[in-house]
């Protein structure tokens, strides 16, 4: 029986990363007719992470956002379950774990970032016991729930990192959901909330910022600006909060602690030549509009690992993939990449459990809303249902299928 052929280490287009974005621009490639496509990609899971917040806010099943890797990955692309190391754009190379060399005529970056638990002191010796938990990261979403519906008095905190996240609103919608579910115990009188915020206002976009404001004084939650959780004793169950503003550090003593860690760039890429030296966190440089590195025309960079003014979302990687796969088919038929992104992102805003704002804007701040005779900067029980049940099937049947 004769061994079956080598798989082979070029090809047309090569896909880092097999979430969100990848499936994607993998999905819009084969229906634009691209044959030659391979996405390396070593996990065999793959999760609609927006779901998350949900499950640990009791209102979803962590079920119904899992899917096999096999599931989502279009028809006719190669699946490579490795994972890269290294990227050589001038050679164009991806080097793999195993220590496969791969070329590439065109490179799609969309390996997503790296959640740092070790970015907090304390934080991961901490987490999944002890009444800390994360909805960041989906075996612990279940167990904030489990937090939160057995609470009845006592103090919690709920804190984002600076730097960049994905999904930005999600350290603060945990908080809401929480809170609204003790107002309906009786027991909110009780808890001591407290929202650590590192931003020197709730939301980027003032509208939005001010309704939020509001919902956290209808909770009774402490907010604390322009802070973060630099440390934390989970044998003493007591977290450290610093106001960047006055340099002032806080013990607080907490019964619940839900931690959102900081977030980078893979090592791999923060080490190599396409990290943006302006980045901190590592990301890649990115033209804003083109969304390809200044330097290197053949590579395209999408999602949370783009250094891009914009919040790292999938409603953003919905608008990114066309740009980029309209870029990268105009680069094999040799003419010049017209397409543009305009940094449209949106962050569904859960205030409560049968209500949400739909946060939309791009690059500029300014609201972009996509839903004519709504008005999405308040609350709204339709968008709530939106993001329960419409936004997944848009997730699954449309953007992971090339089609939305």
């Amino acid at each position: 029986m004769a061994p079956a052929p080598a798989a082979p280490s070029h090809h047309q287009v090569l896909i880092v990363g097999g979430g969100t974005a990848g499936i994607t621009v993998a999905a819009r490639l084969r229906r634009a007719g691209v044959r030659d496509i391979a996405l390396l990609e070593p996990s065999e899971t793959h999760w609609y992470q927006p779901l998350w917040t949900l499950v640990g806010g009791g209102q979803a099943p962590l079920r119904s956002s899992l899917r096999t890797e096999a599931e989502v990955i279009p028809p006719g692309v190669r699946w490579l379950r490795e994972r890269a190391t290294a990227v050589d754009p001038a050679a164009r190379t991806v080097t793999t774990a195993s220590g496969r060399v791969l070329s590439y005529g065109r490179l799609v970056l969309t390996p997503g970032l790296q959640l740092d638990w070790d970015g907090v002191p304390g934080l991961a010796e901490a987490l999944g016991h002890g009444g800390v938990s994360s909805n960041y990261r989906p075996d612990l979403a279940p167990l904030t729930w489990d937090l939160i519906r057995r609470m009845r008095s006592g103090t919690a905190v709920f804190t984002m990192p600076s730097g960049p996240v994905k999904c930005g609103g999600a350290p603060q919608k945990i908080a809401y959901l929480a809170a609204d579910h003790w107002r309906k115990r009786g027991v909110l009188g009780a808890i001591r909330t407290i929202l650590v915020l590192p931003e020197p206002a709730m939301f980027k976009v003032p509208v939005f910022s001010e309704v939020l404001t509001e919902t956290a004084r209808r909770y009774g939650i402490e907010v604390r600006l322009s802070s973060e959780m630099t440390r934390l004793d989970g044998a003493a169950r007591e977290a450290v909060i610093t106001d960047h503003t006055t340099g002032k550090a806080e013990t607080v003593h907490y019964d619940l602690l839900h931690a959102v860690p900081p977030q980078r760039a893979p090592q791999w890429l923060a080490d190599g030549p396409l990290a943006d030296p302006d980045s901190p966190y590592g990301y890649v440089k990115t033209d804003r509009e083109t969304l390809q590195p200044p330097d290197f025309p053949n590579v395209f960079v999408l999602g949370d690992v783009a250094n891009l003014p914009t919040s790292k979302t999938g409603a953003a990687i919905r608008k990114q993939a066309p740009v980029a796969v309209a870029n990268l088919l105009s680069g094999l038929r040799g003419r010049p990449a017209t397409a543009r992104y305009d940094g449209y992102t949106s962050c569904p805003l859960v205030t409560a459990r049968h209500k949400m704002l739909l946060a939309e804007f791009d690059y500029d701040l300014k609201p972009t809303p996509s839903i004519p005779f709504l008005d999405t900067t308040k609350e709204r029980t339709d968008m709530w249902f939106l993001k329960r049940y419409g936004l997944p099937q848009l997730y699954f049947k449309g953007m992971l299928k090339g089609l939305a």
